[in-house]
């Protein structure tokens, strides 16, 4: 479907996912941010699904990578390489009028990050690019009127960084991001089967052993899955019976980390905007907030209720498609290269 480039357009930027979202029509794109390489060339040979199907199925001479690690580039040629496809992919390539374009980043990133994203983004062949924290976003696309003031929490765990921030009069007040998120949990699912069972498993298999049966709090569910991978003393294939209670005691470090981010930005919010925190409840958003049980462990550890958000995958998204029509109002306080009026 040929799209006029000259509609504004949001784009999250993720480790795991990319989702764009065009001003009026709404996430037209969510796929994986992978793309398969040759390694001798730098050839691009696949990006998004059709990469993300070569994760850990391929030939040496060919590598399935993400170019983006713990919500920063982690290689910048791959990435405009990426966002170039997918912005050609959902837009008329016979375009005249390049569109303007928001993008998330983690709310710790520094300013070499903030501008390594922003050249990335302009070489892709944008007109002009914006970024939003992502937490803010997140609060948007959540249905928060963030414009108040009154005081609104969102805890965001991507797949490489989880935010936490308290929102007031459409701006951070108090924020704390930590490099921890889906791909942590994995690894450490990965890890912990590899230790105590002996059996190297990829990291699509620890995924999924984690979504399938996997928990964050003791109790809320007893489940158990057959994976398969190489045992580790005979080199052979082999299959183990993984349970949830595997998986909560893999993940519990991360989880800890999560859990002391959300603790330590409660502890620095001001009393007034913690009083319509305690009202309001904590608002969960992005994939990792899937995790079963995770809500049930950060009330506990809180003592404030916490809801899920109605969409948490696409919140994000959302609330960049949201910023482009609350624009005008909030230009002054988004990172852009030229700071130029919305209305240019």
């Amino acid at each position: 479907m040929a799209i006029n480039l000259g509609t504004d357009m949001g784009i999250d930027l993720g480790t795991a996912t990319v989702l764009v979202h065009l001003r009026g029509k709404g996430i037209v794109l969510h796929e994986p941010s992978v793309v398969a390489i040759e390694q001798n060339t730098r050839h691009v040979l696949a990006v998004g699904e059709a990469a993300q199907k070569m994760l850990g199925r391929t030939p040496g001479n060919i590598v399935a990578t993400r170019p983006l690690r713990e919500g920063v580039i982690a290689d910048f040629e791959i990435t405009e390489v990426m966002l170039r496809h997918f912005i050609g992919k959902v837009c008329d390539k016979r375009r005249l009028i390049r569109p303007r374009v928001i993008v998330c980043i983690p709310a710790a990133t520094t300013s070499v990050e903030q501008k390594a994203v922003v050249e990335a983004v302009m070489r892709a062949g944008v007109r002009d690019a914006f970024l939003i924290e992502e937490p803010r976003a997140a609060a948007l696309g959540a249905g928060l009127d963030i414009f108040q003031p009154s005081g609104h929490m969102v805890v965001d765990i991507g797949g490489g960084t989880t935010d936490v921030a308290v929102i007031s009069l459409g701006e951070i007040v108090v924020t704390e991001s930590v490099r921890v998120g889906g791909d942590k949990f994995d690894e450490a699912i990965a890890r912990f089967i590899r230790k105590e069972v002996n059996l190297l498993i990829g990291e699509r298999t620890a995924e999924a052993l984690k979504v399938e049966v996997g928990t964050a709090f003791a109790g809320s569910r007893s489940l158990e899955t057959e994976i398969r991978g190489r045992d580790l003393l005979s080199g052979l294939p082999r299959s183990f019976l993984a349970r949830t209670e595997h998986v909560l005691e893999a993940i519990h470090e991360p989880l800890d980390a999560v859990v002391a981010s959300v603790r330590s930005v409660l502890e620095r919010t001001p009393p007034e905007l913690a009083g319509d925190i305690i009202e309001r409840g904590i608002v969960l958003t992005g994939g990792g907030a899937l995790l079963d049980g995770l809500g049930k462990l950060l009330s506990r550890e809180t003592g404030v209720n916490v809801y899920l958000a109605q969409d948490p995958i696409g919140s994000v998204a959302l609330g960049t498609g949201r910023a482009l029509v609350e624009l005008e109002r909030i230009n002054h306080t988004l990172i852009s290269p030229n700071r130029r009026a919305a209305s240019n």
